[in-house]
């Protein structure tokens, strides 16, 4: 199958064309009747506001579409691990010797099996059901950048909502549907920043660690190990918070939030560990 179609067929899934819709209603409310009721569309504030929060949310669509039509990063079929190494066998080198026993192939460092996508993953960090797609080597930029503007756009609809909720007059407010419709949409956006504010908080807890969710774990249990054996544990990847920020966002810090700036990827078969610093 033609691989743009392959692409294109991950849009077919409840999952993504639910985060569609719940991005377009927290749009049209925020623009329409929030933000008209709060100040007027019209209005000096109410220009801004919208201009603001449209800037966000069309880059969360943007960086969302990325996600989803990025490949995560699939082994070159050219990979071979450097077997002519030294004698030691540290956890790095067993884990370059190790081979895939779906796959049955080498997988290079940090490269985990996918079960959902039925192939091994470059850095994977999990499979995300929202995008149809695993986060891996190729996207986690824009997952990252994704999950940073819809976090401030959605803290930026909340506190419109609760503008607009503090100056209404709601004693002249006819029916309780329309109250009914308020308190519906307080709760899901007070549930919706919480959940984006976790998600966000936790990548960047990784990104500047250098570490993948699969790898935090892994971690947990290598550092759980190493304690009952009277021995320290650090991840190997973690070469200091501002590399493995660049590392993954970039060198120039003014693409930093720009989620299809990933020039500075390489072939995902290699990483810098604290060894290559010491």
């Amino acid at each position: 199958m033609n691989p743009m179609m392959v692409k294109a067929k991950r849009f077919l899934s409840l999952p993504v064309l639910a985060v569609f819709l719940l991005m377009f209603f927290v749009y049209y409310t925020t623009i329409f009747i929030f933000i008209d009721h709060w100040v007027g569309l019209q209005s000096s504030p109410g220009t801004f506001n919208a201009s603001i929060f449209t800037v966000f949310a069309s880059i969360s669509i943007f960086s969302f579409f990325v996600c989803v039509l990025s490949d995560p990063g699939h082994v070159p079929l050219s990979y071979l691990p450097d077997l002519e190494t030294t004698t030691n066998e540290s956890a790095k080198d067993n884990a370059e010797r190790k081979k895939c026993d779906k796959c049955f192939a080498y997988k290079p460092p940090r490269t985990h099996h996918c079960r959902v996508c039925r192939r091994c993953v470059l850095k994977m960090d999990h499979h995300c059901l929202w995008i149809n797609n695993c986060v891996g080597y190729w996207n986690y930029k824009a997952f990252f950048v994704f999950a940073l503007y819809a976090t401030i756009a959605s803290i930026h609809s909340m506190v419109l909502f609760i503008c607009c909720v503090l100056q209404k007059d709601w004693d002249s407010a006819k029916g309780s549907s329309l109250k009914i419709f308020y308190v519906m949409y307080g709760t899901m956006v007070m549930a919706l920043t919480i959940t984006l504010l976790t998600l966000s908080g936790w990548h960047i807890y990784l990104t500047l660690h250098n570490m993948t969710t699969i790898e935090y774990y892994e971690g947990k249990r290598a550092k759980w190990l190493a304690t009952k054996s009277g021995q320290s544990y650090r991840h190997p990847f973690n070469v200091g918070a501002y590399k493995n920020i660049t590392l993954i966002l970039g060198p120039n810090m003014l693409k930093w939030l720009c989620p299809t700036s990933i020039s500075h990827l390489k072939d995902g078969v290699s990483f810098p560990t604290i060894r290559d610093n010491s």
